[in-house]
Order: C-alpha cells, then structure tokens, then sequence
C-alpha cells in the first residue's frame, strides 16, 4: 500500500490564504495560475499546470510533500483529490 498522502498544516494555510487573495484580487500574482507549495513556502507559479509539477518535482522530490492549487478555483463544497506518479 502506498504512503498515505498527507497536507502539513503551514502549507494549507499558505494554500488558503493564496486561494483566497486570488479569488477577490483579479490583480494578485496567483490570480489565474497553479501555486505549488511546500514547506510553508510557493516553490512554483504559472499557468501552465505541466510547468508547475515539473519545478515542483524539482523541489520536492518527496511526491507525498506539498501540493497544488488552482489559486481562483473555488474549493467550497466536494471535490476530487487526484494523485499522480512521478
């Protein structure tokens, strides 16, 4: 069985607050892009979700650590969390 995937608090707090200024501020830097972080910290930003993974890969060689956002995705309600293997 796989290791359970597991979101550290700092980064989901960091995840919230992006979400948040990029969903009420058209103008914030992470309006419209992917944010991955890692260790309480934005490691990558763009557009393209492709380029985003892949700098995280490089900064986060654990594929178990960090995360992904849509940053103006509206996250209210149910949703699907998908995985992918390196």
């Amino acid at each position: 069985m796989p290791p359970k995937f597991q979101i550290d608090e700092e980064d989901n707090r960091l995840a919230e607050a992006i979400n948040r200024e990029a969903r009420s501020d058209p103008s914030s830097p992470y309006a419209g892009k992917y944010v991955a972080i890692a260790g309480g910290k934005v490691v990558a930003a763009g557009e393209r979700i492709e380029d985003v993974l892949a700098a995280m890969e490089k900064a986060v060689p654990d594929r178990h650590r960090g995360l992904v956002i849509e940053a103006s995705a509206d996250y209210e309600g149910p949703h699907e969390i998908w995985t992918f293997e390196r």
